[in-house]
């Protein structure tokens, strides 16, 4: 409750804040989900007067994904968060899948380590997580207004001053706003800080969850107690297009879906769920799933072109974090991290301008100061031709899984033929499908763009 009595996220709040029957904010953040709320639990933890702005029910109503956090990134903002957070299961085993219709090369990492506490990641579903977060930045006195859709800002003499809702009266002023609309970048554009995100850089991931009974899922995948794993995989699962399909486990359900470039699968006429269904029927999945009960599907941008898809993040008044500044790793599928970790540098770069009284575009760069010397820049600069690279190798996704299938499947065929026959056919059907020219190149294109 308020000072007023009144609820905040109802209209008489809203126009309660509006009016004198609040004292003016410092802070509003745009977005309920894991940039913002850092942003804003760490701005509330200084003592400063913020207020959150989500269009859905609560923080995360919107948000279906089902996936990891990483450990370090989130304690950064709430430490301990692990004992007392929603958490599924601790992540002790990553895979990764090279899939053609009928065969799978398998690679895999495990290790007791990631089981002790701290975990290295944990397997979340984010409509449960970013609730609870919202519940900590509460907490500390953030003020949360939902079911509220922010349909303009409003700017003042070149400076971010506020913005404005869909409610009655409901234009709400501050210092600074800082801006986690996601995917949707309709407000970043609005402080002439982008022209939006590129549709050629965004993915589209499908996901369903799939229940199953806790025990079953501890047989099929080899866990005991409360590990889990995180299977990555690539080739036939996506149809050749450039993109991985996962699997996660979580208490008694199994997160599954495909994620692949938006601009592929339009070109393709392909139906995302027709994506997700194919991937669902190939055999090594099949297996897995078998006997389970569909319980929530969903369907969600994001934005995988990095540096090349990022927007100005500073303007008088304002700040831009998360995946409205297109912060996505796609190449190690890290997203929520970069998003908690830019929340709290922006946050960071507030209180500072705070105690200097300013908040105009050049104090705020120090936020870009702190992204330069973060591995979020480092990694984002790492990675940023990948996605590039990808749409100029489709083979990688087609041919060479199925070359690789071919050759290890000849190897490991005992049959009248010598090891030194088969070494010979293999390196014939090597060539005969990629050129040694074309497999020299595409070797040296991706050390160039990993490296």
């Amino acid at each position: 409750m308020t000072a007023s009595g009144q609820k905040p996220g109802s209209t008489a709040y809203m126009a309660g804040a509006a009016g004198s029957g609040l004292p003016r904010f410092e802070a509003i953040v745009v977005g309920g989900g894991p940039s913002g709320l850092a942003a804003a639990y760490t701005m509330a933890d200084a003592g400063m007067r913020v207020a959150v702005i989500e269009r859905g029910d609560w923080s995360g109503s919107k948000n279906m994904m089902g996936g990891m956090i990483f450990t370090y990134p989130t304690a950064t903002v709430i430490p301990d968060f692990w004992k007392e957070a929603p958490l599924e299961r601790h992540i002790t085993r990553r895979d990764f899948w090279i899939c053609t219709k009928d065969a799978t090369i398998r690679g895999s990492y495990e290790t007791e380590d990631f089981g002790v506490e701290p975990c290295n990641a944990y397997s979340v579903f984010r409509s449960r997580f970013d609730k609870w977060l919202a519940g900590q930045a509460k907490a500390k006195g953030a003020y949360l207004i939902t079911e509220t859709l922010v349909e303009d800002l409003i700017q003042e003499n070149g400076r971010v001053t506020g913005v404005r809702t869909g409610r009655p009266d409901g234009d709400l002023r501050a210092d600074v706003v800082i801006l986690a609309e996601g995917v949707n970048t309709f407000l970043t554009e609005k402080a002439g800080l982008g022209p939006g995100m590129k549709s050629e850089y965004l993915a589209l991931g499908v996901k369903e969850i799939l229940s199953l009974p806790k025990e079953k899922i501890e047989d099929r995948f080899n866990l005991e107690g409360d590990q889990g794993v995180a299977i990555e995989a690539a080739g036939e699962t996506t149809a050749g297009l450039p993109g991985t399909g996962f699997i996660y486990t979580n208490r008694s359900t199994i997160s599954i879906g495909v994620g692949v470039m938006l601009k592929d699968m339009v070109d393709r006429v392909t139906e995302p769920y027709f994506l997700l269904e194919r991937f669902k029927e190939q055999p090594q999945v099949r297996r897995l799933i078998s006997g389970t009960s569909p319980l929530e599907y969903s369907a969600h941008l994001i934005p995988e072109g990095g540096l090349h898809n990022m927007p100005r993040l500073c303007a008088n008044g304002a700040l831009v974090v998360g995946d409205a500044a297109g912060m996505v790793n796609a190449v190690h599928t890290e997203g929520a991290n970069l998003a908690l970790l830019s929340g709290k540098m922006a946050a960071d770069t507030v209180i500072r301008c705070r105690g200097l009284g300013d908040y105009s575009a050049r104090a705020l760069s120090h936020y870009c100061d702190l992204l330069d010397q973060s591995l979020i820049m480092r990694d984002l600069k790492k990675y940023q031709d990948v996605a590039p690279f990808l749409a100029r190798h489709p083979q990688l996704f087609r041919l060479y899984p199925e070359v690789m299938s071919t050759a290890l499947k000849e190897l490991l065929t005992v049959d009248m033929l010598s090891k030194s026959d088969k070494h010979r056919l293999i390196a014939k059907l090597v060539h005969s499908e990629i050129p040694v020219r074309r497999l020299a190149r595409d070797i040296y294109d991706i050390w160039r763009t990993l490296a």
